[in-house]
């Protein structure tokens, strides 16, 4: 598997001109620090694609257990990277915000490790109830895992509302499910799996399982401190009065006036548009923005086919 070659990288330019536009100064330093991580090993990845994804069967039963550390940080291409990243701004900012550096960047590094380990145990789950071996097999790089996990926490800290989900006025206390199944079924390619353990990492942080436990590995070392911050404003910025970056109360500037569900919705009609539904060659199609599978594996087709069968199945 290897990265595509597609000369310019749109996708990189425009995800660094929205953050100098939205100024270096005004990004909290985790987020800031994983996105020049995700953007650095983009440009300059430590192994091919094939050496960093995580599967049952490489991560298992090879037991090379570093690919759980470098698959949610590797991208398959830029628009990849592009959507995982301005979703990060998006989150990151919110809840380092709410959270604290220190913590936010904690739960930063055990989502990351946590996702991994529950998709592995999902994938082989699915491998045991369907009778189906491939489900071992399935390779994933990307670090929408976490953002899904993030996205999770970000409805806990700041509920009530609704999202615009491909037209559909969801509440955003279950806007993360109607994504997971909306992009399992525009993009077959991405993993299912992936994302769902991005939710269920999330939700065994906000119900008080993975709080306490990480709350008691920290030692007290972190504040885990669930009740509102509060804010003073000036010049439309609100900062807490010990938190030093300015966060901008009106984000359409950097983002063209869209929600994060409109960008979203926005990432799947460019993916389907992209991928070959319109006249294309194979070797032109657009991967799968998310957790991804190699094409090399199996066609969009023969994925559709085996979901086909699987039902009949059943």
């Amino acid at each position: 598997m290897q990265r595509r070659q597609r000369g310019v990288d749109v996708g990189l330019i425009l995800l660094l001109s929205q953050v100098f536009q939205f100024g270096l100064e005004n990004i909290p330093p985790v987020t800031l620090g994983t996105l020049a991580l995700n953007v650095f090993l983009f440009l300059k990845p430590l192994k091919p694609l094939l050496k960093v994804c995580i599967s049952v069967d490489q991560s298992y039963y090879q037991k090379d257990w570093q690919r759980l550390l470098l698959a949610p940080v590797h991208h398959a291409d830029d628009w990849h990277l592009y959507f995982n990243m301005v979703s990060l701004l998006w989150k990151g900012i919110k809840l380092e915000h709410k959270l604290g550096s220190i913590l936010f960047g904690y739960i930063i590094a055990v989502f990351s490790v946590l996702i991994g380990i529950v998709y592995m145990v999902l994938e082989f789950a699915l491998a045991g109830l369907l009778n189906d071996p491939s489900y071992k097999m399935n390779c994933a790089v990307g670090f929408s895992g976490v953002l899904f996990a993030l996205k999770v926490l970000n409805n806990h800290h700041h509920p009530g509302g609704t999202s615009n989900i491909m037209g559909i006025h969801v509440s955003r206390r279950y806007a993360c499910w109607l994504e997971l199944v909306a992009i399992h079924l525009c993009s077959p390619g991405t993993s299912f799996a992936g994302h769902l353990a991005g939710i269920l990492v999330g939700l065994m942080y906000t119900l008080g399982p993975l709080k306490m436990l990480m709350k008691a590995t920290a030692g007290g070392f972190f504040c885990f401190n669930d009740s509102v911050r509060q804010r003073d404003y000036y010049s439309g910025y609100s900062r807490h009065p010990s938190y030093p970056y300015n966060i901008p109360g009106n984000y359409d500037m950097y983002t063209g006036g869209l929600t994060e569900e409109e960008q979203f919705e926005r990432a799947l009609r460019n993916s389907l548009h992209d991928r070959g539904f319109s006249a294309g060659s194979h070797s032109n199609e657009r991967r799968p923005y998310g957790f991804w599978f190699p094409s090399e594996q199996l066609s969009e087709e023969e994925v559709r086919r085996q979901r086909l069968n699987r039902f009949e199945r059943w």
